[in-house]
Formats: structure tokens, C-alpha cells, sequence
């Protein structure tokens, strides 16, 4: 799996460099478009159409700006000096499926996004280091929610990590919230996406009359972050890693 890893954090990478003021939504899909035609990989996203989706989801990113946190489906939208931008990406290589996230501001950033951000990063570190063989998702779960927490933030369990493999989504549910020791065993050769996401004054999400969209309840904003990691006897294998 680490090819579809290396491509997927490659192609965040390209759009991390390209998003700013000024910068359609629409131009960062295509971007990721050609990156995937040239790449010879498929898109994990763009006939994606789970039941809580309105329909297929037809792009190949997940592009959330400030209220929006999750599913973002990408817009004519121009990226505004201090938008806070969550993009998502998966895509399988040789038939195996890598998947990661992460929140950027473009332009003058506010300090209460930096810190959202930072935590959300935090949250992922500490979820990744507790991601070890013989420990439980609920240790995963707990290490993220203790990062929260401690900084105030609420927790939403609805949307959160997976397992990963010939497909994007599949078991174990990895919660951003949880009790230590409990739930599916970590053994080595398990692949599972860990992905907090918070929202800065509200765990409530509503969703957007494009029927994809995630939003918070309250109108504050959201960072996301996320890797696809494998359990291995010598601790947790980050394979998307910039």
C-alpha cells in the first residue's frame, strides 16, 4: 500500500501549494484530476455514493471551507484571504486505496484557526502514537478526544476514522472519542485512516443543500486532519506522511 500512500500525500502536497487567494475549488479538483490521469490511479471519491450522500459524488476532492468541515463537495468558489480550507483526498493505486486530510488557511490566517488546526494536528499525533499492536481502537479514540478536551473543544462521533485497503471505507469505525482498552484488537497488518476533525464552539453538523457538505451547527469553523496508518510489530507505519 505504500505506492497509493506516496501518491496520495504527493497530490495534497501539490495542493497545499496551490491553494490560495484567489484559487477556485474547482481549479484544485482539476488539479487533482490531472495528477490522477497522470498518475494511471483511479479516484476514490467521484462515483462515491454512500447513503447519507444525495448522489454520486462526481469530483475527486473533499474541499470544506470555514463552516464546512467534511464532504465538502467542491464549487465555484474563490478562495477569500483567511478562508480556512479543509481538503480530502483517496485514491487507489494498483487496486490499493490510500486516504488523508489536512486544514490550511490562505491568506492573513486568525489565531483561532492556527489553534484549531494545531490541535486537530496534535489529536492526529497522539491518535498515530497510540495506534500500537495489542492495543484497542479505543486507545486510538481516547488519545484523540484527551487532545480536545484538554483544549476545550467538543466531540462529534458521527464521522471518523476507518479501515482501508481494496476500498476507502471499510472496518473497523475508528471514533474521535472513546474509553482506553476497549474495541476492535490492533494487530499487525491492519489499515485503518485515523481523522479528527473539530469544530471551534459545537459538535453539531447540519448538511449543506448540495447534499454532501458538512457543516457546523453554529456557524463556527472546522479543521480536519488525517493519515492512513498501518499496524505493525514495530509500531505504527505512517503511509502518508508529506
Amino acid at each position: 500500500m505504500k505506492p497509493a500512500g506516496r501518491f496520495v500525500a504527493d497530490v495534497l502536497t501539490r495542493l497545499q501549494e496551490a491553494a490560495d487567494v484567489g484559487v477556485n475549488l474547482l481549479e484544485l479538483d482539476a488539479l487533482a484530476h490531472r495528477m490522477i490521469r497522470d498518475r494511471g490511479a483511479e479516484s476514490c471519491y467521484i462515483d462515491y455514493h454512500p447513503s447519507f450522500g444525495a448522489m454520486p459524488f462526481g469530483k475527486v476532492l473533499c474541499t470544506s471551507v470555514n463552516d464546512a468541515v467534511l464532504h465538502g463537495l467542491p464549487h465555484d468558489y474563490v478562495l477569500a484571504d483567511g478562508d480556512l480550507l479543509s481538503v480530502d483526498f483517496a485514491a487507489s493505486v494498483d487496486g490499493w486505496v490510500s486516504d488523508s486530510a489536512l486544514s490550511v488557511v490562505v491568506g492573513t490566517p486568525a489565531q483561532q484557526d492556527l489553534d484549531l488546526i494545531d490541535t486537530a494536528s496534535r489529536a492526529l499525533d497522539a491518535g498515530i502514537a497510540a495506534a500500537q499492536a495489542g492495543s484497542r481502537i479505543g486507545d486510538i479514540s481516547a488519545a484523540i478526544s484527551a487532545v480536545a478536551h484538554a483544549d476545550g473543544l467538543s466531540v462529534n462521533t458521527d464521522f471518523g476514522g476507518h479501515g482501508v485497503g481494496r476500498t476507502m471505507h471499510g472496518d473497523p469505525h475508528v471514533p474521535n472519542d472513546g474509553r482506553p482498552g476497549r474495541g476492535y484488537p490492533l494487530k499487525p497488518g491492519l489499515v485503518i485512516a485515523i481523522e479528527p476533525w473539530f469544530l471551534q464552539t459545537s459538535d453539531v453538523l447540519w448538511t449543506d443543500p448540495d447534499g454532501w457538505t458538512l457543516r457546523s451547527g453554529d456557524g463556527s469553523r472546522g479543521a480536519h486532519m488525517e493519515h492512513t496508518i498501518a499496524i505493525t510489530e514495530d509500531g505504527p507505519l505512517v503511509l502518508t506522511a508529506r
